[in-house]
């Protein structure tokens, strides 16, 4: 099935992009979570406006990535969430949470999906978090989870 995607997919592509997938994986997971829209030749109009949408808010350059990528490294991300006994968290922590404790730590406006988790973050302390500026650019966010008293 040939579809539009209007949100980036790892391993598949970024906004704006026209990719074939398996009906399957198309039906069942891609359009449901409204990341990609069935492609159509009245669709193809869209493709250049989300295009023209992702170059506006994309970082543009590896220079450019770079520098951001310098401004996350440097910044001490403090985030303080509800905790239970023992260390562990009610839920876990979410990219956009992060996204926000980033920028409260006076760092740069980052985009939600581009946090990458390992794994989700479920209990207090220091943890890795990776950001994928640029498709050759990954940066590593040091984040401290602490409880919220």
């Amino acid at each position: 099935m040939k579809i539009i995607l209007t949100s980036e997919v790892s391993g598949l592509g970024a906004p704006g992009d026209v990719v074939e997938v398996k009906d399957g994986y198309a039906r069942n997971y891609l359009l449901p979570r409204r990341v990609a829209i069935r492609w159509t030749r009245g669709g193809e109009k869209d493709v250049e406006q989300i295009r023209r949408g992702r170059k506006i808010r994309e970082i543009a350059s590896i220079e450019q990535a770079n520098d951001v990528k310098a401004q996350l490294e440097g910044v001490q991300v403090r985030l303080k969430v509800r905790a239970g006994t023992g260390g562990r968290l009610f839920g876990s922590v979410t990219p956009a949470e992060i996204a926000d404790a980033v920028k409260s730590a006076g760092g740069p406006d980052i985009d939600k999906r581009r946090i990458e988790l390992g794994r989700p973050i479920k209990s207090l302390g220091a943890h890795q978090v990776s950001v994928r500026l640029h498709p050759e650019v990954l940066a590593k966010v040091s984040i401290e989870v602490s409880p919220a008293k």
